[in-house]
C-alpha cells in the first residue's frame, strides 16, 4: 500500500507544479488554490508512504515521479521542446525510478 501512496503523491507533485505555472506567479487564485491543495495532498501521501518505506527510497522516487511527470506535462500541455539528448536523460531517470522500486524488495 505504501508504494501506491507514493505513486499518487508523485502524481500530486505533478499537479501542483503544473497549477503553479498556471497560477502566473500566484496571481490567479483558482490555480493558486489548486497548487496549495496539490502540495498538501502530495506531502500528506508522501508522509503516509514513509511510515513503511525508508526515506532513502521514498523521497527519490517521489521527486523522480514529479520530475518525469512535469517534463511530460511541459511537453504535452505547455509545448516545451526537448532535445534528443534531454529525452535520453529523461528515459534514464525513468529507468532509475523503476530500478529503485525493483531492487528494494518491498
Amino acid at each position: 500500500m505504501a508504494w501506491l501512496w507514493l505513486v499518487i503523491a508523485g502524481l500530486f507533485e505533478v499537479v501542483w507544479a503544473s497549477t503553479m505555472k498556471l497560477s502566473v506567479g500566484f496571481t490567479r487564485m483558482n490555480f493558486t488554490l489548486l497548487t496549495i491543495l496539490g502540495m498538501l495532498a502530495s506531502f500528506i501521501l508522501l508522509s503516509r508512504a514513509t511510515k513503511t518505506l525508508s526515506l532513502s527510497i521514498a523521497y527519490p522516487v517521489w521527486t523522480g515521479i514529479g520530475a518525469v511527470g512535469a517534463i511530460l506535462v511541459g511537453v504535452i500541455v505547455f509545448g516545451d521542446r526537448l532535445s534528443l539528448m534531454t529525452w535520453v536523460f529523461v528515459v534514464m531517470l525513468l529507468i532509475s525510478i523503476i530500478g529503485i522500486k525493483v531492487t528494494t524488495g518491498h
